[in-house]
């Protein structure tokens, strides 16, 4: 006779599972899992497309299809290393003015955006036209990123099939998360920081559900990418070591020092921005007064052209001296300022990677110079910078220091860039207050940073909670002479609020945009409250499950 306790086991265990099961099947996370590998292989074939259209463009001017720019330039007339970006400008312009309606390309803080406003698309073509005239700009020689545009273009074609599917909102979140994964995975061949930058900075959390389907297309595209371009990392870098503990403080300043480049950087892309916004002249020339400027530059500093990886390796293995790296910290900040100011196409990590290393070359030759016995290579500073300024630029200090890992495919130095990268961080956030993408957001209006709810506040419109006027109601008319406060549909929830607490009043009536008069429905303070309250509630549960 078995015991009653082993007897009822399997009924234990059953109504132990079955509700897991249930709510896993009931989630639709099997159909989600599935689409995240289908989202992952997709976007791995399009980031190789784009990878290769970009050769494809270079082959034109400088007969090489490889991202050694420098070496290519050595057989290249100057004459064509200037006319290329001007020529490039040219058609980025006239693209610009006939197929993008937002007159710019789009990036990483749109995807953020779309992330943010719940029910906000990124179109299929908008997307599209932004990767082709990012293409032209990179081949063309223009000073940018490509990984911005990649995420871009990933993020639109997972955004493209979730919109196609009856996926709750948190899915589809996390399905632009994959997208976005799947990017940084094709592009770097760095599968754990393309989980951690869709977790860190797409979705701002790290819930345990959207972690598989994550790691399901970053996986994907891994195997996919790494069958097409190889094994290797981005980089090769020499044999490196740290000579001794007493030189963490020099990592600690070589931190500060990284957060000065960074946040330079930064504001020179916000100046030159805004300097740009206040020029008037026609959008297809924008491009061309920049390509002007990139091709000067690019005739007697070739290091600044295109994407920049030749240069940066060079600085990795230290074959560039001191006073090159110093000239090329000044003259690729002006540069990649100037190219994203005249609209050309691109994005700022690859910029930052490229500044982090002439910062971390550059320092680790004055190191090796002033303490001779305890300096470690010049490799090691390198990859310490590249982290450091990445990681304050992009406000993302976790992916950031996995992207170098694998992109360097060091592991050896972790406390050293971890220490780093957390000082130039802190020190950017001190000073500067935000990421570059966080920046671009709050120029939009949207402030991702201060939390769910100035998010829901500012985006939610009273059009989402009103009570509209049924059809068959008569026609009515706001008597704008009785003192009463009226409501449109779109003014947003913060409002709303602000207006019922101001004149004590429960419900108020929302009029036509047009005619200002006509009142199409009502708005209830108790509604307008409940629904705040339901989008916090949503936003904590999809954070924390």
């Amino acid at each position: 006779m078995l015991p009653d306790f082993i007897r009822n086991l399997p009924t234990q265990i059953r109504q132990w599972v079955a509700p897991n099961i249930r709510n896993f099947t009931g989630e639709r996370q099997p159909r989600l899992w599935l689409m995240s590998l289908v989202i992952g292989v997709g976007v791995t074939i399009a980031a190789i497309l784009f990878r290769e259209m970009i050769g494809a463009v270079q082959l034109l001017w400088l007969q090489d299809r490889s991202e050694r720019v420098i070496s290519a330039t050595r057989s290249t007339p100057w004459y064509l290393i200037f006319l290329a970006p001007v020529a490039g400008g040219l058609v980025v312009g006239i693209l610009l003015q006939v197929l993008m309606p937002q007159r710019r390309t789009l990036s990483v803080a749109d995807v953020i955006e779309a992330r943010a406003l719940t029910g906000r698309k990124l179109g299929l073509r908008d997307g599209l036209n932004s990767a082709i005239i990012t293409v032209i700009s990179l081949g063309s020689g223009a000073s940018a990123g490509r990984e911005g545009p990649v995420i871009h273009l990933g993020a639109t074609l997972a955004n493209h099939v979730a919109r196609r599917t009856d996926l709750p909102e948190w899915s589809k979140r996390t399905l632009l998360g994959a997208g976005v994964a799947a990017a940084i995975s094709a592009s770097f061949n760095a599968p754990v920081a393309g989980v951690l930058f869709a977790h860190e900075v797409i979705l701002g959390h790290f819930a345990l559900r959207s972690f598989v389907p994550i790691v399901i297309a970053s996986s994907g595209a891994a195997i996919i990418s790494r069958g097409w371009f190889g094994e290797s990392a981005a980089f090769v870098v020499p044999q490196y070591h740290v000579a001794s503990y007493w030189e963490f403080p020099g990592f600690a300043l070589l931190g500060l020092v990284a957060a000065i480049v960074a946040i330079a950087f930064q504001f020179s892309l916000f100046s030159a921005d805004f300097v740009a916004r206040k020029i008037t002249m026609p959008l297809w020339l924008r491009p061309v007064l920049g390509g002007i400027a990139i091709g000067g530059m690019g005739v007697f500093l070739p290091h600044i052209l295109g994407v920049g990886y030749e240069a940066t390796d060079l600085a990795l293995w230290g074959r560039l001296p001191l006073y090159l790296m110093l000239i090329l910290i000044v003259a690729k900040t002006l540069a990649t300022a100037i190219t994203l100011a005249s609209r050309f196409g691109g994005g700022v990590f690859s910029p930052a990677l490229y500044l982090g290393a002439m910062t971390g070359g550059a320092y680790g030759i004055i190191a090796a110079n002033v303490f001779p016995d305890l300096a470690s290579s010049p490799a090691l500073y390198s990859i310490l910078g590249m982290g450091a300024v990445a990681g304050a630029v992009l406000g993302a200090p976790i992916s950031t220091t996995l992207i170098v890992f694998e992109l360097t495919g060091g592991y050896e130095l972790s406390i050293a860039l971890l220490l780093t990268v957390a000082i130039a961080h802190g020190i950017n956030q001190a000073i500067h207050g935000h990421s570059y993408f966080q920046w671009q957001l709050e120029m939009r209006g949207i402030f991702v940073q201060a939390g769910p709810h100035r998010a829901v506040g500012s985006n939610v419109r009273v059009m989402d909670f009103m009570t509209a006027l049924a059809a068959d109601e008569p026609e009515q008319t706001f008597d704008t002479e009785r003192g009463v406060p009226s409501l449109r549909p779109t003014d947003t929830l913060d409002t709303a609020l602000r207006t019922f607490d101001s004149g004590g009043h429960a419900r108020l009536p929302v009029v036509d945009e047009v005619s200002g008069t006509t009142i199409i429905g009502w708005a209830d303070q108790v509604q307008a409250l409940a629904y705040f309250n339901k989008r916090l509630i949503d936003a904590s549960e999809e954070e924390h499950r």
